[in-house]
């Protein structure tokens, strides 16, 4: 589980809820109708903006950042080295009966025990590292297009809160409850930007080079492999991909 997501999203929103509390009363930030606007006006645009598989799949990425545990580069690069040991004991046929979840980690195995052109081997990397991109490049723009729309609709609601107020200034003691319903829209929009759809953006683009950097280290890794299977000389090679901190002695 991707702690520092979840602590900084629960962090971020008891501040707020406890800023509210020390403030006084709270009804007075809940209002269903401008709840209706931004969530139910955000949602509705950004269906027409995206097919409803992309934004299922955009949603059930940003789920996952909180489950999936953070692939390092540095564990990447100590399965290529057992993969190299595997390779120089028992010979590259051997690691057809490699066993692994990540399927381009299984598929690098499977090529390099067929004693496939590293060029082959680069394509078809390559391949899976664009595809990669493309499907995360999918979830950031519907992020990054949420972001956008929750504040737009908190202000189209603070507007319509506003000519409803302006069309009661015959009675002074409505104006001041009208506009504190009509800048919540506000406030609602702006908490689900900030809060939620910019930082899930920005996390979702982080994953997205942390997986690109561990594709590229499995592509080095299986070429080393096919040009030299010495796990100590895959690994001096594979540690350049590190900060010279991280590398071992």
């Amino acid at each position: 589980m991707d702690i520092a997501t979840l602590f900084g999203l629960i962090v971020g929103l008891s501040l707020v809820v406890g800023a509210i509390f020390l403030g006084g009363a709270v009804d007075v930030f809940i209002n269903l109708p401008g709840m209706m606007i931004v969530i139910g006006g955000t949602l509705a645009s950004i269906t027409v903006a995206f097919p409803l598989e992309e934004i299922v799949q955009s949603f059930y990425a940003g789920i996952k950042v909180f489950g999936a545990r953070k692939v390092k580069a540095r564990d990447v690069i100590n399965i290529m080295v057992k993969v190299a040991e595997i390779s120089r004991r028992e010979g590259l046929m051997a690691l057809e009966n490699v066993q692994t979840e990540n399927m381009v980690l299984k598929k690098s195995c499977q090529l390099i025990a067929d004693n496939a052109d590293p060029q082959l081997i680069h394509d078809t990397l390559r391949i899976e590292i664009n595809a990669m991109r493309r499907r995360h490049q999918v979830a950031q723009d519907v992020f990054k297009r949420l972001a956008g729309l929750a504040p737009s609709f908190g202000m189209m609601g603070t507007l319509i809160g506003l000519i409803q107020m302006l069309s009661r200034l015959d009675d002074p003691t409505a104006i001041g409850p009208s506009m504190a319903v009509a800048i919540l829209t506000t406030f609602y929009g702006s908490m689900l930007a900030t809060m939620i759809f910019i930082p899930m953006q920005a996390k979702l683009k982080a994953r997205t080079l942390q997986e690109q950097l561990n594709l590229e280290i499995i592509f080095e890794g299986a070429r080393s492999i096919l040009e030299n299977n010495n796990p100590m000389l895959v690994y001096e090679k594979l540690s350049s991909f590190l900060a010279p901190k991280e590398r071992g002695n």
